[in-house]
């Protein structure tokens, strides 16, 4: 029986954006924002219709506003449900706090309900709405991304021959004291509010190698947003949950002092290793906080010899598990989303001696042109308790507009991963079968599916390639390469050869297959040929997951040496082979040679690198690197 099969939508040459604007994607970083205030910024959160010709032509105050007129007459809010002198009677419990800073109370709402959190952001919240599923919209402000050149990390004696420190390294240093100074700037900012939020949390499935997160927030939208995010405890596990390993100060909305050292404007997001604390001034993107825990993950797990990876993970019914790795716009999120198929988790995970577990507890999608026949688990997820980030609504219906980027590019969706109808709770899974790195090739020279090596899948899970569209003009440009060590540079610690050294080891372990797959253009580059089918790039996937792959005959590629496999089921053989979908065959063997040179010049910070005192690692990872070029 036929069925819809969902596609990869062919690039529009008139939605290009341009080269600044491709570049932030890569990296879930949206470009700046056109808006020159928090007011203009609203203005574009919401759309109005011509209301009915019954209706008063009188533009009606909204109920969150009338509410919160209210409130302020009255003195302003303390809990949502009766008065503090009351707390112990309603159902939401709020501990007073007496403020060092100015003499008065500030009450602390603790682990909050979703619904006891919509009361308070619709109540107290300007730009924070109903949808018409039941999603809590709101603004993240000024920022609607990740900061990460205002992001550091201290360096202080007990860690600082761990961290990955140079100019290719993501971790910008700072100093304790200019910590403590920031970390202190926050603390007193939230203990001068009339309320805080508190979650007390989990990070990993795994009970034996759990970790406890403690955040702190000013506002409702962060509180929701870090409740759908990590794992919820059952009451009996909150009563017990003592001291946390990890706390996150979030003052997002009180920026740093820029006389500071080391600031360099409003924002700054700092993390203290050894003290387990993070510190963000100046930014109210709820990703920060995300990313934050993944930072800290990323350096505690390997220290306990467990692998923290950015990748999708998914489970088939025969108990196979898939990794998936993939910067943004190779298919990372739709392809590990499979009907057939359990979600394990879709962006953080770790492998143990046990299996892998997800990191958190919930999903955060992007949503920019979210589609209920290409995306439908997405979709269905947009309900009660989900958070929509810098969306645009019509003011009338509360019907989201996912089409809409008058606020941002970077529309997203936060939600508890139960969610998703075919998520696997507990969300742990065997040792993995498939290890599947996901490129975008625009130059379209590399195979729709190859093979690797362990040393070769060392050295693209290094690289992290993939190559973006470029260019602000209708018309042919050229594809820009993009490289991010581990699938996630951003949020490593350690060196990536320690990552990807642990990878390998796991994989000839349990024994995982590595497999490139390019999900990007075929019969030539961007403006020649043509992105790769997603039903075929789903035909692989199947094949990959049911093993039938391995028993393809496989034939070497030039340059890269890559396996490619003479037949998939579904997919015609000529697809397979990049160089016979060229019609113009030198450019093919020419772009292939460019591709490989920005390989082997990305890789140039990594080359004298010894990774455990193993001299040789290095020289048979870039012998699997590309040759002749």
């Amino acid at each position: 029986m036929a069925t819809d099969v969902p596609t990869i939508p062919e690039v529009d040459s008139k939605a290009v954006q341009s080269a600044d604007v491709a570049e932030y994607a890569a990296s879930d970083i949206p470009p700046p924002l056109k808006a020159k205030s928090v007011q203009e910024l609203e203005s574009l959160q919401k759309k109005t219709t011509e209301r009915p010709a019954h209706e008063d032509e009188k533009v009606l105050t909204s109920i969150s506003d009338s509410l919160a007129s209210i409130t302020q007459k009255e003195g302003g809010p303390h809990i949502a449900v009766g008065e503090p002198e009351k707390a112990k009677k309603a159902v939401i419990r709020a501990r007073p706090v007496l403020s060092d800073t100015e003499l008065r109370v500030t009450y602390v709402f603790h682990n909050l309900s979703p619904p006891a959190l919509y009361e308070q952001a619709i109540v107290h919240e300007k730009a924070s709405f109903i949808m018409s599923t039941g999603a809590l919209a709101t603004l993240s402000g000024a920022k609607t991304g990740r900061s990460p050149k205002d992001k550091r990390l201290v360096c202080e004696d007990s860690t600082k021959d761990d961290v990955w420190w140079g100019t290719a390294s993501p971790n910008a240093e700072m100093d304790e004291e200019t910590f403590l100074i920031n970390r202190e700037r926050a603390v007193d900012y939230l203990n001068a509010l009339d309320k805080v939020f508190v979650n007390d949390q989990f990070l990993g499935w795994d009970p034996k190698n759990r970790v406890k997160v403690r955040i702190i927030t000013a506002r409702p939208y962060h509180s929701l947003f870090m409740y759908n995010m990590c794992i919820r405890p059952t009451a009996s596990e909150l009563e017990d949950f003592g001291e946390p390993d990890f706390t996150i100060y979030n003052a997002g909305q009180f920026p740093c002092n820029r006389y500071t050292h080391y600031m360099t404007s409003p924002t700054s997001v700092d993390i203290h290793l050894k003290r387990g604390e993070m510190v963000i001034l100046g930014s109210q993107y709820a990703g920060e906080m995300k990313k934050g825990c993944f930072t800290y993950m990323n350096y505690m797990m390997p220290k306990r010899g467990i692998l923290s990876l950015h990748s999708g993970c998914n489970m088939g019914k025969d108990g196979k598990v898939s990794l998936f790795f993939g910067l943004s716009g190779t298919g990372k999120t739709t392809l590990s989303a499979d009907p057939n198929r359990y979600l394990v988790g879709d962006d953080e995970h770790c492998w143990s001696d046990d299996g892998i577990f997800n990191i958190e507890g919930g999903c955060y999608a992007k949503c920019i042109d979210l589609n209920p026949l290409t995306e439908p688990d997405i979709w269905n997820a947009i309900r009660f308790g989900t958070v929509l980030e810098n969306v645009v609504f019509d003011e009338t219906t509360r019907i989201v507009d996912f089409s809409d980027r008058s606020v941002t590019e970077n529309t997203r969706a936060s939600y508890p991963i139960e969610f998703i109808k075919n998520a696997k709770i507990p969300c742990v899974a065997p040792h993995p079968t498939n290890i599947i790195l996901l490129t975008c090739d625009a130059f379209g020279v590399l195979p729709p599916v190859s093979k690797l090596t362990l040393a070769q899948t060392m050295y693209h899970f290094i690289s992290g390639y993939t190559a973006l569209v470029a260019g602000t003009e209708v018309g042919v440009k050229e594809p820009k390469a993009t490289f991010s060590s581990c699938f996630g540079a951003a949020f490593i610690v350690w060196h990536p050869l320690k990552y990807a050294s642990m990878l390998a080891e796991k994989m000839e372990k349990h024994g995982a297959t590595a497999w490139l797959v390019n999900t990007g253009w075929v019969g030539g580059s961007y403006g020649v040929g043509s992105r790769m089918k997603l039903p075929q790039t789903r035909k692989i996937i199947d094949a990959v997951n049911d093993g039938s792959l391995l028993h393809a005959k496989f034939s070497s590629t030039p340059i890269f040496n890559l396996q490619v496999p003479d037949h998939v089921e579904g997919v015609p053989d000529e697809v397979l082979q990049p160089r016979q979908m060229w019609p113009d065959k030198d450019g093919y063997d020419a772009t292939l040679k460019k591709v490989g040179r920005l390989f082997k010049e990305n890789f140039v910070e990594f080359q004298d690198y010894a990774v455990s005192g193993n001299e040789d690692l290095i020289k048979q990872i870039l012998a699997a690197g590309p040759q002749e070029v």
